[in-house]
């Protein structure tokens, strides 16, 4: 007879792990509970969700997770061992979806799609965040979400009371806490690894230098989070002057040209931009440091236990968990963080961010000595 609730069987066919679906199978694994995630949001934001994972599998120890997201979040996902399913909002896996009931339901988004992803199934318990179905308006699901949600309603309780991350008022959100500072989890599979490792040893000289990331880009939603390429250019000067630093910068497609702009004439290295989110993900994890805005490089940086320095100005540093490995520097204006997705001031958040301190911290963290002496050249200026 063969084992319906067993976490790998499908109908059809055997599930490739043995060649039969019955009892006497020795890879069965019975499922003790269907649980839903629904997190359509940001890159970065889905990644940070991976931490969730760990608490989930503590309060179901024995469950099926299956993950709806949006294109192209799912690339992220797909290979994720702790991940059972993973759908998306296309028409045929929301098809899928509608013939599928769970015991559980998790909705981090406060958003009208994730709540019509909702609709598209059945769940005996939901959790997180809802429509109001008359309104729309985004209500808490239960009494637990009502301290995130309150967060998103008042702009001096987000920007200046609120000391929580988010990933923090999530999982407590959920109730799936308590907060056990979960990291993310966003495992390299085996041949990722093995082009991580190469990488690292071609860019590295064999380990001989130290090799610092430096994520160039950010979304369009907010483009305060990141620098100018001058700015870019500043930081890329002082380090290249030390032998025992090698510059790497990192970006997806919509960065290639910025970072050909950043790079003409200086000694560096710029990784692959048009191979896909897991390729970015391998590079990432081939640096030992990497120097980022608050942006989905960042997250990834954090995934992979790279130490990271993480600059902020238009968004909330305190919501960001970097679990000890890296430091944090905010932008010196009076206005920030603002969450403001255009500002016309002369003076930008990025412009408050001092490179010395950047340098220091980034010495620090690889436990290098002060910037050697530039060597002076009387045809050329001193680089500053």
């Amino acid at each position: 007879m063969a084992v319906l609730d067993c976490r790998h069987f499908t109908g059809y066919k055997p599930c490739g792990l043995s060649d039969r679906c019955d009892e006497a199978c020795s890879r069965k694994d019975p499922v003790s509970n269907r649980i839903l995630l629904i997190h359509l949001g940001a890159l970065g934001a889905v990644v940070r969700s991976t931490a969730l994972i760990a608490p989930l599998r503590r309060k179901f120890p024995r469950a099926h997770l299956t993950w709806v997201t949006q294109k192209p979040a799912d690339q992220l996902l797909r290979s994720h061992p702790g991940i059972d399913r993973v759908l998306t909002t296309d028409s045929a896996d929301l098809l899928s979806l509608r013939a599928l009931d769970f015991d559980a339901a998790f909705v981090i988004d406060k958003s009208l799609a994730a709540s019509g992803v909702l609709a598209m199934t059945k769940a005996d318990l939901v959790y997180g965040f809802v429509a109001d179905p008359r309104t729309g308006a985004i209500r808490p699901a239960t009494p637990a979400a009502q301290e995130l949600w309150q967060i998103g309603l008042d702009d001096q309780l987000k920007f200046h009371r609120n000391q929580k991350s988010e990933i923090q008022l999530v999982t407590e959100a959920l109730e799936i806490g308590p907060w056990k500072r979960d990291e993310y989890n966003l495992p390299l599979t085996s041949s990722e690894e093995l082009l991580r490792a190469e990488r690292h040893d071609a860019w590295s000289s064999q380990g001989l230098r130290r090799v610092v990331g430096l994520n160039t880009g950010c979304s369009n939603v907010i483009a305060a989070k990141k620098w100018t390429i001058e700015t870019h250019r500043a930081l890329v000067r002082r380090l290249q002057e030390d032998p025992a630093i090698r510059v790497v910068l990192l970006g997806g497609p919509e960065d290639s040209q910025r970072n050909q702009k950043i790079a003409q004439g200086l000694d560096l290295i710029e990784s692959p931009t048009e191979s896909g989110l897991r390729d970015g993900l391998v590079s990432v994890a081939a640096c030992d440091l990497v120097v980022t805005g608050d942006s989905l490089g960042m997250h990834l940086a954090i995934s992979q236990k790279i130490p990271v320095i993480a600059w902020f100005g238009p968004t909330c540093e305190q919501e960001i968990e970097i679990y000890g490995r890296g430091v944090k520097i905010k932008s010196g204006l009076s206005c920030s963080p603002c969450w403001k997705r255009t500002c016309s001031k002369d003076v930008m958040c990025y412009d408050g961010i001092d490179l010395q301190q950047v340098e220091k911290s980034l010495r620090d963290l690889l436990g290098l000595q002060e910037r050697p002496a530039p060597c002076h050249n009387p045809e050329q200026p001193e680089l500053t």
